[in-house]
C-alpha cells in the first residue's frame, strides 16, 4: 500500500490552498494572489523561460545596440510569462473603470505593482 505524504482532506481535515494573497506594497488597499509553485506548474513556467533565456544570453553578450535592445525585450518577455504563470487574482484595484484581472494588470496596470518591494 503506498504512503502519502499529504493526507486527503476527508480523512484529516486539512485544506491546501493553490494560491497565497498578498497586500500590494506600493498601493494600499489592493491585494493579489499568487499561485503555490506545483510540479505542473513549475514544468510550465520552465519550458517558457528555457528558451527565453538562451535568447537573452546570446544577445546580451553581443556589442550591437540592436542586441541590447532585444535582450530588454525579451527580459520583458520573462517578466510576463512570470506573471501569467503566477498571479491568480487581484482585488481592490480598478484599471480603465472596471475591476482589475491578472491580464487586464498585465496589458494596462500600473508598473509599480509590477514589483515587489
Amino acid at each position: 500500500m503506498m504512503n502519502c505524504m499529504l493526507p486527503s482532506a476527508d480523512r484529516s481535515g486539512k485544506w491546501y490552498d493553490s494560491a497565497v494573497w498578498h497586500d500590494a506594497c506600493s498601493a494600499a488597499g489592493v491585494r493579489f494572489a499568487v499561485a503555490r509553485m506545483s510540479f505542473g506548474r513549475r514544468q510550465e513556467l520552465v519550458r517558457r523561460i528555457r528558451e527565453i533565456g538562451r535568447k537573452v544570453e546570446f544577445l546580451v553578450a553581443g556589442t550591437d545596440p540592436k542586441d541590447k535592445l532585444e535582450s530588454a525585450v525579451l527580459a520583458c518577455d520573462m517578466d510576463r510569462a512570470y506573471l501569467e504563470c503566477g498571479l491568480v487574482a487581484v482585488e481592490g484595484l480598478m484599471i480603465d473603470g472596471v475591476p482589475a484581472t491578472p491580464e487586464g494588470l498585465i496589458e494596462k496596470g500600473p508598473v509599480e505593482l509590477r514589483h515587489r518591494k
